[in-house]
């Protein structure tokens, strides 16, 4: 799939606001990888996509860390419940592998399924900023979406050839927190792809 990427630009500026020259180079940058990745071949899904990462990396389009003192971390430590079900074995964990990235990864166990499930395998286990480089946090939401790797729900779950419910593939992320609000996003977006499409 390819798109104009400033045909694109300009939907997206018509419907949201004027892009920064960070954001633009961000979504810019998201578009080349979706045009790279084999696996990815529907617009609708390219849309829900490029959504999440709008509210995940708060209209950045960048990978981003998870924000918060490093107090705040402390729920999830590996004597937590939280903890726990993240993977967190070593003290310090919380803080080590905190959210991070286009979709926010976070936890021992998240960093080294991702990280072995886009070929790197321990890689964010020993430095888990690696998360952030672009490369990096757009193969991990590619495969995380695509195979159900964060919630056990994946993209064709909720948009394929039976149709499309934007609003319940946030389960895809995190539950249901802001699905409207990013299910929307996911419909503009679709509506700029269709104008931009190349065929």
């Amino acid at each position: 799939m390819f798109y104009d990427h400033q045909a694109f630009v300009a939907a997206y500026e018509q419907s949201f606001s004027k892009l920064t020259a960070s954001q633009y180079q961000g979504l810019d940058q998201l578009l080349s990888f979706v045009q790279l990745d084999p696996d990815i071949d529907d617009d609708r899904r390219v849309a829900y996509m490029l959504a999440t990462v709008k509210h995940e990396c708060a209209n950045t389009f960048q990978p981003i860390t998870e924000f918060g003192a490093d107090s705040y971390f402390a729920k999830y430590e590996s004597g937590t419940a939280i903890g726990r079900r993240l993977g967190n074995t070593q003290p310090g964990d919380g803080l080590r592998f905190k959210g991070r990235g286009y979709v926010q990864i976070t936890g021992r166990a998240n960093y080294l399924k991702l990280g072995q499930a886009v070929n790197l395998g321990t890689a964010f286990i020993d430095q888990p900023t690696r998360v952030l480089e672009p490369v990096n946090a757009y193969r991990i939401m590619s495969v995380g979406m695509r195979k159900g790797l964060f919630t056990g729900k994946k993209l064709s779950d909720y948009i394929g050839d039976a149709g499309v419910d934007y609003v319940a593939a946030r389960r895809i992320i995190n539950g249901q927190d802001k699905a409207v609000e990013i299910a929307a996003y996911a419909t503009t977006l679709q509506d700029a792809l269709t104008q931009a499409r190349i065929d």
